[in-house]
């Protein structure tokens, strides 16, 4: 694909502020759960006083719009520069420029490919900076910025959104030959994990890795080259929460790993919390905050299973069945294609209806920050993505782990046998966009869980304890004086340009 013009998507700020000294580049991965933090990341760089730009396709742009012109009226030095997507012969649908717009298993492989055609418009918006930028942050799943960053002698970073816990374990493997080894292994072997400073045994089913289907092995081995020669790499987490896996993977990188999150709380206000999402989630939040006003201090059960997997109705029905047997009661999101098939709209609205006043369900996106962040919540029921994990711990919520892929499963095994925090619902195999009937969650393995997560008792007393402290050190760490601040400041004055630092 010939190098375009990209097309700039920002807003003027408002505020006259000097020029910035330094300018990041971010480019996250297209799906919301990377995205979001980098964006995240972006508004605290400006706020910092760098100039952060965030390059994406017009529709993750057309997203974002909220969360731009909220820092534009902040006076923050934030812009969104859009590439353009999908590109012509790659047999994807215009609008699928999001993988949460991938309508099956097969097209995964044609949506990294297109993606791959992204360099040459980044080349060419990059080469037309002037001065260059400082750093160019880019996602792990992104190893087509590699070239442009080494040809423009760019410092590069990657940004890994998995926890730290997860990137150590892949690293390992990686580097001491499990892979090749649970290759040749039986389906229900069991293989350790070396140089991890906690147990860590896996299988065939959920060895640690992205991209390590059959046919994406080409595109992880870009990845991991692009790895190892980053300058070094941003982690979406804490020094209090994974402190000495944080020591291991720097040491086994040999190169700096900043520690910069829990991102989710660089949102202070309403207004940032809501334009985070989408704009429909800001549209939304005020019905479920009213909702949620009227439930007893944390008493709900939020579920949400992020923005990748869908359910088919079997296992919809089951989760349903499962809430509304709990007791509980609970604030369910549902994604709009689940709900697009006639029995299961006519299902969602019997089941509102016998539970109304204790159940809420959403179709659609929900703003999840502003949910975990109410008084009414108390438990989550989560997909163990990263970006929702961490924003339930940096809000003191336990929950109920039901992990589906990639670093999913070691996610879960983070919260529920290292940090304390989760219930595991029971799942030990992946499934892709689409939940395999063959491996269903029972509505009496929902209630289970459930009951487990907001009971009382001793375990749940200290799940909830557990939960409160790790949620107070995520403030602390993103405060003044804390570990990620200090962090920050360190990061931002690395890649300040010389003259502005003798100045």
């Amino acid at each position: 694909m010939a190098p375009t013009e990209p097309a700039v998507a920002a807003t003027a700020p408002v505020k006259t502020r000097p020029r910035p000294a330094s300018h990041f580049v971010l480019v996250p991965f297209v799906a919301q759960g990377h995205i979001i933090p980098l964006v995240d990341l972006a508004r605290i760089l400006a706020e910092r006083g760098a100039r952060a730009t965030v390059v994406t396709t017009p529709l993750n742009a057309a997203r974002l719009r909220g969360a731009a012109e909220h820092a534009a009226r902040a006076g923050l030095p934030l812009e969104l520069v859009e590439l353009p997507f999908p590109p012509a012969g790659s047999g994807l649908p215009h609008d699928c420029q999001n993988a949460d717009m991938i309508a099956d298993n097969y097209q995964f492989l044609p949506f990294f490919l297109a993606l791959r055609e992204l360099a040459g418009p980044f080349d060419a918006y990059v080469r037309a900076l002037a001065p260059r930028p400082s750093c160019i942050i880019s996602d792990w799943c992104n190893p087509w910025t590699a070239g442009v960053a080494t040809s423009l002698g760019i410092p590069r970073l990657f940004f890994h959104g998995p926890s730290c816990f997860f990137s150590l374990c892949e690293l390992m493997a990686a580097n001491h030959g499990l892979y090749e080894r649970i290759a040749t292994a039986g389906d229900e072997d069991k293989h350790a994990v070396p140089g991890v400073p906690v147990p860590v045994t896996v299988t065939k089913a959920n060895v640690p890795g992205f991209l390590i289907h059959p046919f994406l092995e080409e595109l992880r081995a870009e990845a991991m080259e692009a790895m190892c020669t980053a300058d070094g790499v941003v982690v979406n987490t804490f020094s209090d929460l994974e402190g000495k896996f944080l020591a291991c993977y720097e040491a086994e990188l040999g190169k700096p790993v900043w520690a910069l999150g829990p991102l989710c709380l660089s949102n202070r206000d309403a207004q940032a919390t809501a334009s985070r999402g989408t704009m429909a989630a800001a549209a939304a939040q005020k019905a479920i905050t009213a909702w949620l006003d009227e439930q007893a201090p944390g008493s709900v059960v939020y579920v949400s299973f992020g923005s990748i997997a869908r359910k088919l109705p079997k296992q919809l029905f089951e989760v349903g069945h499962g809430l509304e047997d709990s007791g509980e009661p609970f604030l369910w999101v549902v994604k709009e294609r689940e709900a697009a098939a006639p029995e299961v709209r006519e299902w969602l609205d019997a089941l509102e209806a016998r539970t109304a006043g204790r159940g809420l369900v959403v179709r659609g996106w929900a703003p999840q920050l502003a949910v975990l962040s109410h008084r009414a919540v108390g438990g989550f029921v989560t997909h163990c993505g990263w970006n929702s994990l961490l924003e339930a711990i940096a809000h003191g919520v336990p929950v109920v782990t039901w992990p589906h892929f990639s670093d999913q499963f070691f996610n879960e095994q983070l919260a529920v046998d290292v940090l304390g925090v989760g219930v595991p619902i029971g799942v030990t195999a992946p499934v892709m966009i689409f939940d395999d009937e063959t491996v269903p969650v029972a509505q009496e393995d929902v209630v289970r869980a459930v009951a487990a997560l907001m009971g009382g008792g001793k375990e749940a007393d200290e799940r909830r304890k557990k939960a409160k402290e790790y949620g107070e050190k995520a403030r602390k760490a993103m405060e003044q004086g804390g570990s990620s601040y200090e962090n920050l400041t360190r990061f931002v004055h690395s890649f300040t340009r010389s003259e502005a630092k003798e100045h």
